[in-house]
């Protein structure tokens, strides 16, 4: 998948109580994924989230597979997306399990699915056992014409081992990469941001999740070469404040 577009400062139209019409902020909530990824989340707790991003204009809500159906319905007319998660948070189902839960979610109606990969297969440096895990979610994922993004966790790997993943992504037909679970220690940094971004090409997007909870921080990573940044801080960072917030 090609990179999105940076964030205009002339072509948003700004919702009541959000920033004001053309800023930066709001040019930046195209690329948020509103997320809300806590295990005690309630459906009105859900509910809320997909109200914030149809009104701010958020490029997706995600959420736990759990909740699919959930948001699908509750975003009907907006044109803000539904994504789900896959293997979360920690990567270590069978690669079989995880096509199974990811086909599950796309039949539900997520447009994107965002998987952890086999994080002992990446630190063992074990390329052709992080395609095939990968690999098998994409095909499933592709076979009802969503979008996959593949979470290599940064925090536990080192700058080797995020370039094996990163290729490896590629070579399994990923959409996106992503820094983080926000689950596992640490977050999205713009080093890293950076080397997937260069590892990767032009052709595949870089979601930058864990820890950006202001504009600054979004901006950062956008400019390291960030396509995508998955925050549950999203309300705040388009409002140019800082947020408190963790998945």
């Amino acid at each position: 998948m090609s990179n999105e577009a940076s964030p205009g400062t002339g072509t948003a139209t700004s919702p009541a109580g959000s920033p004001a019409e053309g800023s930066v902020a709001q040019g930046i909530a195209s690329f948020i994924d509103h997320t809300l990824l806590k295990p005690e989340a309630s459906e009105a707790d859900i509910l809320k989230v997909c109200a914030e991003a149809a009104e701010y204009r958020f490029k997706s809500v995600c959420v736990n597979p759990v909740w699919v159906k959930t948001v699908k319905t509750a975003l009907k007319g907006p044109g803000v997306l539904t994504c789900s998660v896959v293997g979360f948070p920690l990567g270590a189902a069978p690669a079989d399990v995880k096509a199974f839960e990811a086909r599950g979610a796309v039949l539900d109606g997520a447009d994107e699915v965002d998987m952890v990969i086999n994080i002992a297969a990446a630190r063992a440096s074990d390329k052709g056992a992080l395609v095939d895990d990968i690999k098998a979610v994409a095909e499933a994922v592709h076979q009802g014409e969503a979008i996959l993004k593949v979470i290599i966790e940064t925090a536990l790997l080192s700058d080797d081992q995020k370039v094996l993943a990163c290729e490896a992504a590629v070579e399994a037909g990923a959409d996106f990469v992503k820094t983080s679970t926000g689950f596992n220690g640490g977050g999205a940094t713009v080093e890293d941001v950076a080397l997937m971004r260069r590892t990767v090409g032009p052709d595949v997007g870089v979601k930058a999740s864990g820890g950006v909870r202001s504009l600054e921080d979004a901006q950062a990573m956008i400019a390291a070469g960030a396509t995508r940044i998955g925050a549950s801080s999203g309300i705040a960072i388009v409002k140019g404040e800082q947020g408190s917030s963790a998945y």
